[in-house]
């Protein structure tokens, strides 16, 4: 049961929805959607929120949509293609592809959809002021790590190390393993074993490792890459006896264990108000980017049941959604 909300406040061409005034203008507005991964339902809420917003695709708008299918070598080359077709904004979905957007275009405006910390990743000045071309939502705060490692130690009394999943590629991994090194974790007596991600082709060795060096748990960071291999991760932390923590709902949905974090279906839809409000002529240096200001737990009960392990009962009560 979902009791709690998102309270702040977003391959192949698609052809979908844009603003009004644009249109009276005389000019359909030309939309560019990028995306580290391959179409999902999230993608679906962000169409949501233009419909709500009078924007219907096909005629009053126009959306392309280039996915990297995880391969995110391409988001470059796949960010130059939508600046090519000189579109009016850019939505880019996944820090990659923001960073790719980014690195093509200063000029055109770019929406971001839940990117991690867009501060540490060099995107904005500010959460308040980004201060360039680029606005929209992260989707945590530095705190985040620290409360998720909490959990975890709630959720497994007496745990004395944790193994992380992480990608030595992605700055937002970097900075919150480091962190988690230099203090979160001693604070709480856990030791991290890092566990480096940079191709799928490495996930059954990091969850051996998880088993021989006897972590307590294993903890996958968010991730599109992770994400796309969802059904992989949760069955390979259920094979080694793993309770897993996860970034994102469709994990638990999967087979993980637990997740904490953003119920991303609220930021695409956000990134269509984003959108509207550029068309209608607001600088993307001047919208403050949002971030989520309650988060979203969610426990798969089965999944406990398998690995021989009891939710304390404070954590199902604070739950959002208990998966049975």
């Amino acid at each position: 049961m979902n009791r709690r909300a998102f309270i702040t406040g977003l391959g192949a061409v698609l052809v979908g929805p844009l603003g009004v005034e644009a249109q009276q203008a005389g000019k359909v507005p030309h939309i560019g959607f990028l995306g580290a991964s391959s179409p999902g339902r999230l993608v679906e809420a962000f169409r949501q929120g233009l419909r709500e917003l009078g924007y219907t695709e096909g005629r009053n708008i126009i959306v392309e949509y280039r996915w990297a299918e995880g391969k995110l070598e391409r988001l470059p080359e796949l960010a130059a293609e939508l600046v090519g077709r000189k579109v009016d904004v850019i939505v880019a979905e996944a820090p990659q592809a923001a960073l790719a957007a980014y690195h093509a275009t200063r000029t055109i405006p770019i929406v971001i959809i839940g990117v991690g910390d867009p501060v540490a990743l060099g995107l904005a000045a500010s959460l308040a002021h980004p201060g360039a071309n680029v606005t929209g939502t992260a989707s945590f705060g530095p705190e985040l790590n620290g409360k998720i490692l909490e959990l975890l130690k709630e959720l497994v009394p007496g745990i004395k190390r944790v193994g992380i999943l992480w990608m030595p590629v992605q700055v937002n991994h970097v900075r919150g393993l480091k962190a988690l090194e230099e203090g979160l974790a001693r604070s709480l007596a856990i030791q991290i074993l890092p566990l480096s991600i940079m191709s799928p082709g490495d996930f059954e060795a990091a969850f051996r490792t998880a088993v021989t060096e006897h972590a307590g748990a294993v903890w996958v960071f968010g991730d599109p890459m992770f994400s796309m291999h969802r059904d992989r991760l949760a069955a390979l932390a259920l094979d080694s006896r793993l309770p897993s923590m996860f970034f994102g709902r469709l994990h638990v949905e999967a087979g993980g264990l637990v997740s904490y974090a953003p119920n991303f279906a609220p930021l695409f839809r956000r990134a269509a108000t984003y959108v509207d409000k550029i068309l209608k002529g607001a600088k993307p240096a001047d919208l403050p980017i949002e971030q989520p200001t309650i988060l979203e737990l969610v426990i798969n009960l089965k999944t406990a049941k398998s690995l021989g392990l009891t939710i304390p009962p404070s954590l199902l009560l604070r739950a959002d959604q208990v998966i049975e």
